[in-house]
């Protein structure tokens, strides 16, 4: 089974978490207008002016460099290797990602797009209707989102071509996304308390929750060829295997979002009740 590792107290309200290419934790603080650091030893604080902004997913970029969206503040930003910390002009920035093309994408939740940012520092636009929340590469070359009001998986290309899926549950309000091991795409209905599977040519499963109250938020491929999910309603790491058998572990602390993988395997869990919390798989397939 797996177990908890370590619990490391945050000095606000963690939202989304990523790993750094030196192995580093970083993480968003959205109540509190920060960035958090766990380097190991101690948390870091690089407070965001204005702090209203937002901030709420975070990825490290192809360029190594941490980049996050602040919602509110209608901002990309970027934290360099040498700490320097710039900003781009988005409209409603949520979810973001790298892609295969060598680019950081985005959507923009508010206005209907999925940006792509230029070397230059423009974001090309394409419109899609149904709010688009996540974002994750694709094992086919295009990017994956979620379209939270449309009920529906979005597809673009690289060229901007959209084509778009209609889940099977209605209002099931898809949030998380990732790609997994089986070269699918995987997500979470937190509106149906379920998970949902999309093949690249358009199938999809859903798989419901023991608990459809759960309200499932994000999603990551795990080190043991499973997926592991937060579920915000229940305060529980789940697990799913590719044939759709679903484990749960309970967690310290409330409200569970982001997840992250670690260089060694281990899952980290970010909670807005105050902590970071570190999940040890068991290697089950």
């Amino acid at each position: 089974m797996p177990e908890i590792r370590t619990t490391i107290e945050a000095p606000g309200a963690p939202y989304g978490v990523t790993v750094d290419k030196a192995g580093a934790l970083w993480f968003t603080m959205a109540a509190q207008g920060a960035i958090g650091l766990w380097t190991g030893e101690r948390v870091e604080t690089v407070d965001l002016d204005p702090a209203d902004g937002q901030p709420t997913v975070i990825v490290t970029g192809p360029d190594d460099a941490v980049w996050f969206t602040e919602f509110r503040g209608n901002r990309i930003g970027r934290i360099g290797a040498d700490g320097a910390l710039t900003f781009i002009a988005a409209d409603a920035p949520y979810g973001l990602c790298a892609g295969p093309d060598g680019a950081l994408w985005c959507t923009e939740l508010q206005t209907g797009h999925i940006g792509r940012l230029a070397e230059d520092g423009s974001i090309v636009r394409y419109p899609v209707d149904g709010m688009p929340s996540m974002i994750t590469a694709g094992p086919d070359g295009a990017l994956w989102f979620t379209l939270n009001q449309a009920n529906a998986i979005g597809r673009v290309t690289s060229n901007g071509a959209i084509t778009t899926y209609p889940l099977l549950t209605e209002q099931a309000n898809p949030v998380g996304m990732a790609a997994g091991p089986d070269g699918a795409l995987w997500f979470v209905e937190i509106g149906a308390g379920q998970i949902g599977r999309i093949t690249v040519d358009g199938t999809i499963e859903e798989f419901p929750l023991p608990d459809r109250g759960a309200r499932p938020h994000a999603i990551i491929a795990g080190p043991d060829g499973a997926l592991w999910f937060t579920q915000w309603g229940s305060s529980r790491l789940g697990r799913i295997t590719t044939a759709g058998e679903i484990s749960e572990l309970d967690l310290p602390g409330a409200e569970p979002h982001g997840l992250a993988l670690g260089p060694d395997g281990a899952i980290w869990v970010a909670m807005e009740s105050g902590a970071l919390v570190c999940v040890e798989p068991d290697g089950r397939e």
